[in-house]
């Protein structure tokens, strides 16, 4: 596995492995890996010759109020992974070498529409960090396809929406989230979680899953919504939000039949993201 942080360095390697005719995946992280991302990896592997993995912790996307100083980092852990999934080349640029010029003065890409509220919302400009770090990325990398996990799932709509406008030749595959065995969703800031609070997780899940079985006999959106506010509060969570959306993140309507539940609820240190998938059974006549 080649450990790169130069950028001239990551175009050589892989203007090398381009003129041989291979096929490249990019997953792109911030580090401090679990079995979710090494999922990322599997699946690159499907999909592509070479598998490239960027490790960075995007200053962009994180808020004024928000962990980026204390955000996990745990390099030399991560890079033996990596070289243990058959990673190929891992890019773990500095700051410096991303913004030259820092960040007041830096172009951003900004997704209209489908950015907008859920962790939109709450995390203001959070997703022109995302946004402009990962075009910055496939524009250094120029892969064939590239791997997100479905947990963000409006991340993944962000970046499926700005890869169509922008007519960038990548496909983009969503790959199903990991979970613990107790249901959380695997997750790097899961490491905020003191013995208790993790104990108290696992609710986040088995609620989303009580209200998709809820929804899917048929009971009123609204009043289903309500009551897992109520249940994630008196598990200890603090709501950031709970809301039943299309597949594209648009409001629901009478003829959705398709639709995705999605959390964000903050327990402790740590802001919790989980998402379902829920099939509306259509209006009785």
């Amino acid at each position: 596995m080649h450990t790169l942080q130069d950028i001239t360095d990551l175009r050589r390697t892989l203007d090398e492995y381009r003129t041989r005719g291979l096929r490249i995946a990019l997953v792109p992280t911030m580090g401090n890996l679990h079995a979710g991302h090494l999922a990322l990896v599997a699946t690159a592997h499907e999909h592509a010759d070479i598998v490239v993995t960027s490790l960075f912790v995007n200053p962009m996307q994180f808020g004024p109020n928000e962990d980026l100083d204390a955000y996990p980092r745990t390099f030399a852990d991560d890079q033996a992974k990596l070289r243990e999934a058959g990673c190929h080349v891992l890019f773990a640029p500095s700051n410096t070498a991303l913004y030259p010029n820092g960040l007041d003065g830096q172009t951003r890409v900004h997704v209209p529409r489908v950015s907008e509220g859920l962790c939109g919302g709450s995390r203001p400009g959070h997703f022109d960090g995302v946004s402009t770090v990962v075009t910055m990325l496939f524009n250094l990398v120029q892969p064939d396809v590239a791997c997100f996990g479905e947990k963000d799932y409006q991340q993944l709509a962000v970046i499926r929406k700005f890869v169509l406008d922008l007519h960038m030749p990548i496909d983009i595959i969503g790959v199903p989230i990991e979970r613990a065995e107790d249901g959380l969703a695997l997750s790097s800031r899961n490491g905020y979680l003191n013995a208790e609070e993790r104990a108290a997780a696992p609710a986040l899940y088995r609620t989303l899953c009580l209200l998709r079985d809820t929804l899917e006999q048929g009971e009123p959106a609204e009043a289903v919504l309500k009551m897992g506010q109520q249940q994630l509060a008196a598990a200890g969570f603090i709501p950031d939000y709970l809301e039943l959306r299309d597949t594209h993140l648009n409001p629901v309507d009478g003829t959705t039949r398709r639709a995705v539940l999605l959390a964000a609820a903050r327990l402790g240190p740590a802001r919790l993201l989980d998402n379902l998938s829920v099939q509306l059974p259509a209006p009785s006549a």
